[in-house]
């Protein structure tokens, strides 16, 4: 069994840029065989102006050919129609971008747990499950799958029609008696657009549940977490970093909100004091969503700071003592020098040890980053 784990650790640390949330699963393959994408999903330009476009271009030349680009008889003409926009030309880019960006700050986490020997020899085959599960879902055609369905049926039925489409007349929808009557560039927006858009977004949720699940079963292994380690959590300093990948896609879903509320703004005659509540949803539900999966590790960081100001506390007392008795009791030889004493030296090296390790186990709950984590 040594053999065998030892052995999985050496392909972990030869491997590890094959960690990656993003490098996977049938959209990833599809992309790579249109030559939209490669192996390291560069071709970052080529995918945004594709996609891009294949989801905003049509609603241009639709709306026009149908004299809604510009006046009409609606009261949101399309170029006029600051969300749509803002989903396609700037929201969707911005998942995109982010893939690249999530991918090349994350494909060494796996290593820095190994080379850091936080993981124990005796739990590498539960870390290498971890790895393996994470994959899985990742890969899942099945996944892709559900998540297509669920915007069919949950997203574009229910929360595009009744919650995020606006209630008067646009270049996609007129409202009537019948219900809401949707034009020729609205059938696109609502079936291809709109769908497209948000299957970027719930895929992006189901990675980062992928990563939630993936630190917890890495939290749930016995760590070995050293309490005095100068990243002052522990020795697991190095996740703080991830919290920068997830930038890109906290940036689009400010843009997100901040189209959608231009729109009812501009043409609904709201005013933005009136959506203090919605705002401040969407700042918690990104820090949960970035910052949340690290809280995890809190129960295993807790138990370390306890054990290291019990056994740091013994260490000190037990020397102190000593060297109390030996210098202020009488215990030392009377010929024994005390200036140039190596317990005058070792006294001043723990003074300075002992500081640092209070101010390291003070902070180790707190998560500062440091600056070489």
């Amino acid at each position: 069994m040594k053999s065998r784990t030892s052995a999985s650790s050496d392909d972990l640390l030869r491997g590890p840029q094959d960690f990656s949330l993003v490098l996977g699963g049938p959209l990833f393959q599809l992309l790579r065989r249109a030559h939209l994408s490669d192996d390291t999903l560069m071709l970052v330009r080529q995918r945004i102006i594709v996609i891009s476009l294949f989801a905003w271009l049509p609603l241009l030349v639709l709306s026009a050919l149908e004299g809604q680009a510009l006046g009409g008889r609606t009261a949101v003409p399309f170029l006029l129609d600051v969300d749509v926009h803002v989903r396609f030309l700037v929201a969707v880019p911005l998942f995109i971008v982010a893939e690249l960006v999530v991918h090349q700050r994350m494909r060494f986490v796996v290593k820095q747990f190994l080379e850091r020997h936080l993981i124990p020899e005796s739990a590498m085959t539960r870390f290498d499950a971890a790895i393996a599960s994470a994959f899985r879902l990742r890969n899942s055609v099945l996944a892709e799958v559900l998540l297509i369905a669920l915007v069919y049926v949950v997203g574009i039925l229910i929360v595009w029609r009744h919650y995020t489409s606006l209630g008067t007349a646009t270049w996609y929808a007129i409202p009537s008696a019948e219900g809401t009557k949707l034009s020729l560039s609205g059938v696109w927006y609502g079936y291809v657009s709109v769908p497209l858009f948000q299957f970027l977004l719930i895929r992006w949720y189901f990675r980062l549940v992928i990563w939630m699940r993936f630190l917890w079963q890495v939290s749930r292994i016995n760590l070995d977490l050293v309490p005095t380690h100068p990243d002052r959590v522990g020795g697991l300093g190095f996740l703080s970093n991830t919290v920068y990948a997830f930038v890109p896609l906290a940036a689009a879903h400010g843009a997100l909100l901040a189209g959608m509320l231009a729109n009812r703004i501009f043409y609904m005659g709201a005013a933005l004091p009136q959506f203090k509540i919605e705002i401040s949803v969407i700042v918690i539900f990104l820090l949960f969503l970035v910052i949340g999966p690290l809280l995890v590790f809190a129960p295993q960081l807790a138990q370390v700071k306890r054990t290291g100001l019990r056994e740091y506390g013994t260490l000190a007392e037990r020397y102190v003592r000593e060297f109390d008795g030996k210098w202020l009791r009488g215990g030392a030889p009377a010929d024994e020098p005390f200036v140039g004493s190596g317990d005058i030296q070792s006294l001043a090296i723990w003074a300075i040890a002992s500081r640092w390790c209070r101010a390291c186990a003070s902070r180790l709950l707190r998560g500062r980053p440091s600056s070489d984590s």
